[in-house]
């Protein structure tokens, strides 16, 4: 298995391998996973073995059709099925909302999940993509968000909440808050994939509200929550026209028989369901501090069913991903080929306590050199090495400023006609900083995120400063708020872009509304509270062109910041609640 662990990797350019293929080069079978996002505890023994009893009769048949499966899950969730598109896993979705609903540009926090920069750039549209400063703990600030939209023009903003590989979180007052300030938008949208792991409020989903506007697509999934990702269901809610733009385009048996099993069962399995989620997040917590006991390892606080921590200095993320599967037959992701992120990240799944004291010996031994090919931290004054393709991830994308590919292709036509506006590249590996020869790191008693003493199992020590890499002398990090630039002209030969059908140009304000109706005007984005005010800058006459940053954002080159963290206190979980507390729709009587 050894032998092919890197080249399973390189042949996977924004994921990593799937766990069939690690089964294959593994005598049939797999490592313990730390990197595919599942619930652990769910579905139960019991459904599972219900499953396997009648697997005959699953795989023969043809399913009922997708409006009798949303029927169903509408029914559990409380939901109005006119409001509801289900698809064969949330990417089906976000592939058809870029095809349909995104015309020219769309923004997005990075890092992100990969396939809300990755899917629109295929498909010839601009991604703005704001970047997530390490040494704000990769929050996201939502007035920033709101001005960089406003400066660049955008047409759609799309919020993963919980963030994908950070777990951040937004309550959701400031989300809905948000929504109201890009009403003029073409399309915003909030992606809950995770959220209901999340315990930091009680009912933390905006599908309530989003079904009252008319530009707002909340995506939901289904395969994360259940722990079921082969099977590929998740589903949408928006008002009855979006729903039903997408619902359109869908194949009638999009669905398959699995998950239609799955959704006419759960009714029976709620308390078991709301067990699970209770029991991750009191994993995550026990995780956390876990954890945080390693010298230089930094976790970060998170709502997810994952931690995002970063690396000691000098430890390369993706030695250490290969001899944890070599060595310890464990899978983690290592994050250096997201945009936004670095190969000293890894984002490693919440699993039951057992599983996590052999990551954290596997990690010991990995990373501080008790066994016997030594530590993966190199020693003093040896440097820090970056996993291969990340600076040229940086180099594409500060480039093309998110044309990807494209964009590159229509600078090398615009540099041989002297097209004006194209930005001279930039030297490969520019647009990642490289710390310098790192210094000793202290071990204080008081140092550390803080975590609920009922979910302390072990030391909590972290070091009192997180490390702060320099910057070599010939390259200065660009500063936090740029100063504003002037637009260079559009290039003479832009890039040709697929365009969706159009879109109308109005949508219907009340959720109840047909889809056949004739849309009332979008209402006029609603004032803002002087406190939280999203500032709106004057809006540009025409695109930003490829490599030009936003008044107040970076460009992708810029993304990667290597301040200290300051940690913060996770969020202690809430009691039970009956099914379906996460989804935010209330209690069943």
């Amino acid at each position: 298995m050894a032998d092919n662990v890197t080249s399973l990797f390189r042949s996977t350019a924004a994921h990593s391998p799937s766990m069939a293929a690690l089964a294959r080069e593994s005598d049939g079978a797999g490592p313990v996973d730390f990197c595919i996002p599942c619930n652990p505890y769910f579905p139960t023994p019991a459904m599972f073995e219900d499953m396997a009893t009648r697997l005959r009769e699953i795989i023969t048949y043809y399913p009922s059709s997708a409006d009798t499966i949303t029927a169903e899950l509408c029914s559990l969730l409380q939901l109005p099925p006119q409001c509801v598109a289900m698809g064969n896993g949330s990417t089906e979705l976000i592939t058809w909302i870029d095809h349909l609903l995104v015309r020219e540009s769309l923004a997005v926090p990075v890092p992100t999940f990969g396939r809300w920069t990755d899917q629109p750039m295929e498909t010839g549209k601009r991604v703005d993509m704001f970047p997530l400063q390490e040494s704000g703990g990769f929050a996201l600030d939502l007035a920033q968000y709101a001005e960089f939209i406003r400066a660049r023009g955008t047409k759609v903003a799309v919020i993963c909440n919980p963030n994908n590989p950070d777990g951040g979180f937004l309550h959701k007052h400031a989300v809905v808050q948000f929504m109201d300030a890009m009403a003029d938008l073409d399309l915003v949208v909030i992606d809950e994939s995770f959220l209901e792991f999340a315990d930091a409020e009680v009912e933390p989903s905006v599908v309530q509200e989003a079904m009252l506007r008319p530009n707002v697509i909340v995506l939901r999934s289904l395969g994360k929550n259940f722990g079921l990702h082969g099977i590929r269901f998740g589903y949408l809610v928006a008002n009855p026209a979006l729903a039903g733009r997408v619902r359109s385009m869908l194949p009638k048996w999009n669905l398959n028989s699995f998950a239609e099993h799955v959704v006419f069962m759960l009714k029976e399995h709620g308390t078991e369901y709301q067990q699970s989620l209770h029991q991750v997040r009191r994993d995550r917590m026990d995780m956390s501090g876990q954890l945080s006991s390693l010298p230089g390892l930094t976790v970060y606080p998170s709502q997810g069913n994952f931690l995002f921590v970063r690396l000691p200095v000098g430890a390369e993320g993706t030695v250490v991903r290969d001899r944890m599967l070599t060595e310890h037959r464990l899978l983690v992701r290592e994050c250096g080929n997201k945009i936004g992120s670095s190969s000293r990240f890894l984002r490693l799944v919440v699993r039951p306590q057992v599983d996590v004291r052999r990551l954290v010996s596997g990690l010991e031994q990995v990373l501080y050199g008790t066994s016997r090919r030594g530590a993966a931290v190199p020693e003093q004054a040896t440097g820090t090495g970056y996993s291969s393709g990340t600076a040229a991830i940086d180099r594409l994308f500060s480039e093309t400023n998110g044309a990807g590919t494209q964009g590159l292709a229509a600078q090398a036509i615009g540099a041989g006609t002297g097209a004006p506006g194209l930005p001279a590249a930039p030297a490969a590996g520019i647009g990642m900083p490289l710390p310098a020869v790192p210094s000793p790191v202290p071990v204080g008693a008081d140092a550390g995120m803080p975590m609920p003493a009922a979910a302390s199992s072990g030391p909590q020590q972290m070091p009192q400063q997180a490390p702060q890499p320099l910057q070599p002398p010939p390259l200065q990090p660009p500063p936090l708020q740029p100063p504003p630039m002037q637009s260079p002209p559009v290039p003479q030969q832009p890039v040709p872009q697929q365009m969706p059908q159009q879109m109308p140009q109005q949508m219907p304000q009340h959720p109840l509304a047909a889809p056949g109706q004739v849309p009332a005007p979008a209402p006029v984005p609603a004032p803002m509270p002087a406190a939280a005010s999203y500032p709106s800058p004057q809006m540009p006459t025409g695109p930003t062109p490829p490599g030009v940053p936003a008044r107040g954002g970076l460009t992708a080159a810029q993304v990667r910041g290597t301040d200290g963290l300051s940690q913060a206190p996770g969020a202690s979980w809430s009691g039970a609640q009956s099914w379906p507390e996460a989804a935010g729709m209330g209690q069943l009587s």
